[in-house]
């Protein structure tokens, strides 16, 4: 049943109620991620979901302005903001190609010379935080500044509890980074590259923040000031492997049920484009065995149903 054919909040706002009233009724939500204890405290019934226009209007139902870790979707902002200042050079480091391997592999690296897959495994998105850090010497302060201004949050910042359970978990993370290093494809001293990137997996921010923030991937690539970020070619690149590798290990069924490129992370939230309609943020903990949230992707695959918005 198609609700809506345009992007009014007036229509929007029905169909996001009609999801939130379904995911209610969902008895099985998922686990909240257990190897950072400020993720696992999470109640996995939790549940929010926001709509942002281009013109930087944002609506949502349910817990959609509760701050949570926003861990791998940061992944995506730091991706522009290196393909911003390198362009196509980036992409002689990282691959752009579905990994199939969890997200933190280490057996592809081998095969492939230090080269990582895609820019969202860790492997590649240790790669992308090391090039911004060479280009900007604090790539997590750049990344935090430009959530800030897209999203007319200031408050939005590091959560250190979080960045700090990263860190003494981050043994996997710390043998990528030396192992791509052994490659060349690394230009940073290794612990300081770690301690940015756990810093950028730390942000805390809400659905309305980051449903904000992604605008400019919907505006193909221009900010919300009206300033140019991306090319227009440079956005749909970075829809483009989001929509293939956005959901770890499984994109392909990610793009089967939504048909939009996306990004999760295991903190229980999703970021979703519709080019040049909307952008989406849906956040609830419980997470299935692939690290994405339960009810945030049958949310989406919801919206999709339900508004006939989508990329195919």
């Amino acid at each position: 049943m198609v609700i809506m054919t345009t992007t009014s909040s007036l229509t929007f706002l029905p169909v996001l109620e009609r999801i939130a009233e379904e995911i209610e009724r969902t008895p099985g939500r998922g686990r909240a991620a257990d190897y950072i204890p400020a993720l696992a405290a999470r109640d996995p019934r939790r549940f929010g979901m926001a709509v942002a226009e281009l013109d930087g209007t944002v609506y949502g139902v349910g817990d959609w302005r509760e701050p949570f870790s926003a861990q791998s979707i940061t992944k995506v902002f730091t991706l522009a903001l290196d393909l911003a200042r390198e362009g196509d050079e980036l992409w002689e480091h990282v691959g752009r190609e579905p990994s199939g391997n969890p997200f933190n592999s280490l057996v592809q690296l081998e095969y492939e010379n230090g080269i990582p897959r895609n820019p969202f495994i860790n492997a590649g998105a240790l790669v992308v935080t090391d090039r911004l850090q060479t280009r900007t010497s604090d790539a997590a302060g750049e990344l935090l500044n430009f959530l800030r201004a897209e999203s007319g949050n200031t408050a939005l910042d590091f959560d250190p509890e979080v960045a700090a359970s990263e860190s003494a978990h981050g043994d996997r993370n710390a043998a990528l980074a030396h192992f791509m290093a052994s490659y060349g494809n690394i230009d940073n001293d290794v612990p300081a590259l770690l301690d940015q990137y756990f810093r950028q997996c730390s942000v805390t921010a809400s659905c309305a923040d980051l449903a904000l923030a992604t605008g400019f991937l919907a505006r193909h690539g221009v900010r919300a000031d009206g300033g140019r970020l991306l090319t227009r070619s440079q956005a749909k690149q970075v829809n483009a492997v989001m929509l293939t590798c956005g959901t770890y290990d499984a994109a392909g069924d990610f793009a089967y049920r939504v048909g939009l490129p996306g990004k999760s992370g295991v903190g229980g939230g999703i970021i979703a484009v519709v080019p040049g309609r909307c952008t989406l943020c849906v956040w609830s903990p419980g997470l299935d065995e692939r690290g994405n949230s339960v009810a945030g992707v049958a949310a989406l695959d919801r919206f999709t149903t339900l508004t006939g918005l989508s990329v195919f």
